[in-house]
């Protein structure tokens, strides 16, 4: 088993690791809107916390050895579930042909104000 701590400027906050990759398989945390760059919060549309979301996953990935056309599943915590469609709409762009199995879920709050949150598992 490898643990993931830091990619670029991103790191982890607590007493977790950005992503653990055993067994050929990447398990990636939540991510927020995090500027990979800066580190500062990104607070914006949630198109744009969607897409910020989407491409740090997407860095941790290819750190770990993967990219974003292996991931198998994705879990998206957002805070209403009006904003699916948008939601959706980001999904759709970033990943083009390739259809992940996902789970949305509406949650009330988010850590730190965000609209959402996101995990993926994918392979290597």
């Amino acid at each position: 088993m490898k643990s993931i701590f830091e990619v670029g400027n991103l790191k982890s906050n607590g007493h977790y690791a950005l992503a653990t990759v055993h067994h050929d398989t990447v398990y990636v945390s939540g991510q927020f809107s995090i500027d990979p760059i800066t580190r500062e919060k990104k607070f914006g549309t949630i198109e744009e916390e969607t897409l910020q979301g989407l491409k740090n996953v997407e860095m941790i990935l290819e750190e770990a050895g993967s990219k974003k056309e292996q991931i198998l599943r994705m879990t998206l915590y957002i805070q209403n579930v009006e904003l699916w469609d948008k939601v959706d709409a980001v999904y759709k762009e970033f990943f083009g042909e390739h259809k992940p199995a996902r789970t949305v879920v509406p949650t009330n709050e988010l850590h730190f104000g965000f609209k959402i949150e996101m995990e993926a598992i994918a392979y290597i």
